[in-house]
């Protein structure tokens, strides 16, 4: 599948010498997904998947296919494992998500890697390729963005620690931001609601907010990922 619908142009293959980024494709891809761990899934609205049919129905057609402007998936292949692209070199997806052609900025987030792949090359690169190809100007291959952002629980200490790696800076806390569902609580902020909530049974989350500006990237940004990139581990 294209990123057909997508408010930006993406190319089909975003890749470097060590990681391919592909659109994900449902028929081809869903399939991976399943029998990941659910502990993979502790801060995501929705997963783990048991079936590819529960993935298409939980993410694809309540998440993706409903903001189709605003978000793309690309699923997630190490070089390193595999010269195809098949289950041994699988490593997970994540998306470009909360586009705006108008405001020029993306979000990179709903990421998913496979416990085979964390602590390796694969969440440099992936964060690598995504926000070279957002930040850049046109003339370099890129989309010429203003703002690249990164969001997550405020208990996901894991995903701030990755973004701050990557040069992303910290903005700020949107306390309250987001009632998770019914059994989706890990990401919760620990505080209780008041007396008459409507959805009491439901945790509340504050989001950290961390972005990667174009004048950072044009500040030493830019040079900063290709050297990170670089690295042999």
């Amino acid at each position: 599948m294209s990123h057909a619908g997508f408010c930006f142009r993406v190319p089909d293959v975003l890749e470097s010498d060590k990681l391919k980024l592909v659109p994900f494709d449902i028929i081809k891809h869903a399939t991976y997904m399943c029998g990941t761990p659910a502990s993979v899934f502790d801060y995501l609205p929705t997963g783990p998947y048991v079936t590819p049919d529960d993935f298409v129905a939980t993410f694809w057609d309540n998440i993706a296919i409903p903001n189709k402007g605003a978000f793309t998936t690309f699923a997630i292949f190490d070089k390193t494992r595999s010269d195809s692209e098949d289950a041994k070199s699988f490593a997970g997806m994540a998306s470009y998500m909360n586009a705006s052609a108008i405001d020029l900025c993306v979000e990179i987030g709903f990421i998913v890697i496979l416990p085979a792949f964390q602590r390796t090359h694969v969440t440099t690169h992936m964060v690598g390729l995504l926000g070279q190809y957002a930040l850049n100007v046109p003339e370099d291959g890129g989309l010429g963005l203003r703002r690249l952002v990164w969001q997550c629980s405020s208990t996901n200490a894991p995903s701030i620690a990755a973004a701050k790696r990557m040069g992303f800076q910290y903005e700020g806390t949107l306390k309250w931001a987001r009632v998770l569902k019914v059994g989706k609580g890990s990401g919760g902020n620990g505080r209780d609601v008041r007396e008459g909530d409507p959805k009491k049974e439901q945790r509340g989350r504050d989001t950290t907010i961390l972005s990667i500006c174009f004048d950072d990237w044009e500040g030493g940004k830019r040079e900063f990922f290709k050297e990170k990139m670089a690295r042999k581990a």
